[in-house]
């Protein structure tokens, strides 16, 4: 337990000695040999955040692996032989043919996949998990100390099994058993359930692999080999497919935790001056005596937001999450105005008016959006001084401008003096860079040129800092 505590933080779930206490006293009061019931008890106890399970099972599994003689990388496996035996016998009493010798080791291609498909159609856990390991013992060519990750046998293992043409067979035999044609609700019902199904063997291939890994190099060195950063520590420039699909998940609640937590810091903000009369006037029910004085609380304004982004290349990302952020923060300010640039520059606040989808608005602004002068490459001096030309008048005292981007200007002119205009009329100005601060001022980055003029320069490369500037922003 202490192990795993340990690797939970060091994924970055934040578990406190309340809560590991509380762990220790939840598993008191479950069967301890039901390892569901008591993986849900320390999820119960220990994960706050939807987004944070995935991170939980990866340590939970590795950590709590099933663990024992039976996993480690031998040959045969007495349990999988037992149930291999037992499925000759109901055949033989099936067909009345006689059954075959030896286990499941000695099963050629072709039956361990009638196998597997019979499993699969009929839904047989137990069968599944026995092939799972039949399939990881024939397939993965694991190797006591060969330094090679999970995902590699993984590969190995899926790519002799071939599942994508298994839902096929499968498809195939559900019409054969009703003697025609499935109706549309069927076929639809029949293959979401096929697919549930191969899915489930695979989380079981997975399982097998990483036990047996376990067995092998130890829970520590696997935690460290497995451990992915939470979808609010993914780097905006170098997500995967995947991880930006987490990280749009992950956006949404953090809006609604954010407008709860920004919209009580206004109502709850600091006491204004003393209201004398309204102090004198409650002092009459304590005889004169101001024992309550009262104040004149402060109404702060919202900050009307002139949003600048860069859309280029890698940064696309960041300022694409940036801009989805703000959107659907909007009711926190008085006015939110959109431009993007790439060496051209244009406004896109209208495409974000009349929309309940900030991703079709943002789709738009990706494929709408005039953003090219000349060829297409990063010129932050030309887009700033067209954006002053044309709309540098309607900046004003109550106006925040954020700039979003690296600021790799492609060794064009800076045009910084623009930066320095806008600050001069403006209530802010913040520049969010989604780079490593290791990386600014480095090559045709010029940030430092423009972060001279502004109130600050942040670094923004995950969601964890982009809502720690927001909520300082708003």
């Amino acid at each position: 337990m202490a192990g795993f505590v340990t690797e939970l933080r060091n994924a970055g779930i934040p578990v406190s000695l309340t809560e590991n206490l509380d762990a220790m006293e939840a598993v008191q009061h479950i069967p301890i040999e039901d390892r569901e019931a008591f993986k849900y008890a320390l999820a119960a106890t220990m994960v706050k955040n939807n987004s944070h399970w995935r991170a939980f099972e990866t340590v939970f599994e590795v950590y709590f692996s099933l663990r024992g003689p039976e996993y480690k990388l031998v040959d045969g496996d007495s349990d999988i032989d037992e149930m291999w035996r037992e499925m000759q016998e109901q055949a033989q009493q099936a067909d009345g043919k006689a059954a075959g010798g030896g286990g499941m080791d000695s099963l050629t291609p072709e039956e361990m996949m009638n196998l597997l498909m019979q499993a699969l159609k009929n839904g047989d856990q137990g069968m599944m998990r026995a092939l799972a390991k039949q399939a990881v013992q024939r397939f993965a060519g694991m190797e006591p100390g060969r330094p090679v990750g999970g995902t590699y046998y993984l590969y190995r293992t899926l790519r002799n099994l071939d599942l994508e043409g298994m839902q096929d067979k499968l498809m195939e035999a559900s019409r054969q058993e009703v003697g025609g044609e499935l109706t549309p609700l069927e076929e639809r019902l029949e293959k979401d359930e096929f697919d549930s199904r191969i899915e489930q063997f695979k989380k079981e291939i997975e399982a097998e692999i990483r036990r047996r890994l376990v067995a092998d190099r130890g829970a520590e060195a696997m935690a460290k080999t497995l451990r992915k950063p939470l979808p609010e520590d993914v780097e905006f420039m170098h997500a995967s497919r995947d991880e930006m699909q987490a990280l749009k998940k992950s956006l949404y609640p953090l809006t609604r935790k954010l407008a709860a937590r920004l919209t009580r810091k206004r109502r709850h903000g600091r006491k204004g001056p003393l209201d004398f009369r309204n102090t004198v006037r409650h002092s009459l029910s304590t005889g004169g005596v101001p024992i309550d004085p009262k104040f004149k609380y402060p109404r702060p304004s919202k900050p009307e937001l002139v949003v600048i982004a860069d859309i280029s290349g890698s940064v696309a990302a960041f300022a694409r999450f940036t801009l989805m952020l703000v959107y659907a923060l909007q009711g926190q300010f008085s006015k939110v105005r959109s431009f993007v640039f790439i060496d051209g520059i244009d406004e896109v606040t209208d495409y974000f008016k009349n929309t309940e989808d900030i991703q079709e608005a943002i789709h738009r602004v990706n494929t709408e959006a005039d953003v090219v002068w000349v060829d297409g490459h990063s010129d932050y001096g030309h887009a700033f001084e067209v954006f002053w030309d044309k709309w540098g008048k309607e900046i004003s005292p109550k106006t925040t401008v954020l700039l979003l981007g690296d600021a790799r200007n492609n060794y064009h002119a800076s045009q910084s003096w623009v930066i320095k205009s806008i600050r001069q009329k403006a209530r802010h100005v913040y520049w969010l860079n989604p780079e490593p601060k290791s990386y600014w001022n480095t090559g045709d980055s010029i940030v430092g040129d423009y972060g001279s003029h502004t109130d600050g320069v942040f670094e923004c490369r995950n969601l964890r800092q982009l809502e720690s500037f927001v909520e300082k922003l708003a």
